[in-house]
């Protein structure tokens, strides 16, 4: 791709201005295990492709019939979780009384890497989602409005709004094929027994990174 490092830099620069520390991807334990065993999140299709991880855990959206053609991506959000997609997966896909979920959190600069994209809103609103590479559609993200939805309904920043955050919670960053949890910088839980459940997931797989594990209720909200 020519201009890559230009486009590398500009990305760079951007995120560092507004103050973004991380980009976050939430999972089900059985996600997390599967994601320790082969050291990577996985798209939708690689993961289906894995007959031992398949065996292991499940994928937080149980259906993607809208975004078939993004299937080959891992969907991430740039300093909050989609609060609304979590709600749905925990409260309709998951909703077993013993799924417990982990967010993890990735270093920024991963939203510098080749091929990755950014949506608006959530990836599935074919009417209105803007979706691109590069800056100029990073900085889309944080427009003072986006449309999302089917009913033209807008998300609008509003005063004192972190700069950090998204316009739209849904919107997504997606990024291609695995993301290697080389990057990964922090774990977060809701309870400290979670927490436990890291650890025996670290002593089991000694190379994952032993990045902090900490109970941050207000991170799946």
């Amino acid at each position: 791709m020519s201009g890559g490092p230009a486009k590398t830099d500009e990305i760079t620069t951007y995120v560092a201005e507004r103050g973004i520390t991380e980009v976050l991807h939430f999972t089900t334990g059985n996600g997390l295990l599967g994601i320790f065993a082969t050291g990577a999140v996985r798209s939708r299709d690689r993961l289906d492709a894995d007959h031992y991880i398949e065996h292991i855990y499940k994928p937080n959206c149980t259906d993607r019939l809208k975004d078939a053609d993004w299937t080959d991506y891992v969907n991430l959000s740039i300093s909050r979780v989609n609060g609304r997609m979590l709600g749905i997966s925990a409260n309709s896909w998951h909703n077993d009384g013993e799924t417990w979920w982990a967010v993890l959190a990735f270093d920024r600069s991963i939203l510098a890497d080749p091929g990755v994209y950014f949506t608006t809103t959530n990836n599935t609103y074919h009417n209105c989602v803007e979706r691109g590479m590069g800056a100029p559609a990073l900085r889309k993200l944080f427009a003072g409005s986006v449309e999302w939805g089917y009913y033209g309904s807008r998300k609008v920043r509003y005063q004192g709004m972190p700069l950090e955050w998204t316009t739209d919670p849904q919107a997504e960053v997606l990024y291609p094929g695995e993301l290697s949890i080389s990057k990964l910088t922090a774990i977060y839980v809701r309870d400290g027994e979670n927490v436990d459940h890291v650890h025996g997931l670290f002593a089991i797989f000694p190379h994952v990174p032993r990045v902090p594990v900490t109970v941050r209720p207000e991170v799946f909200q």
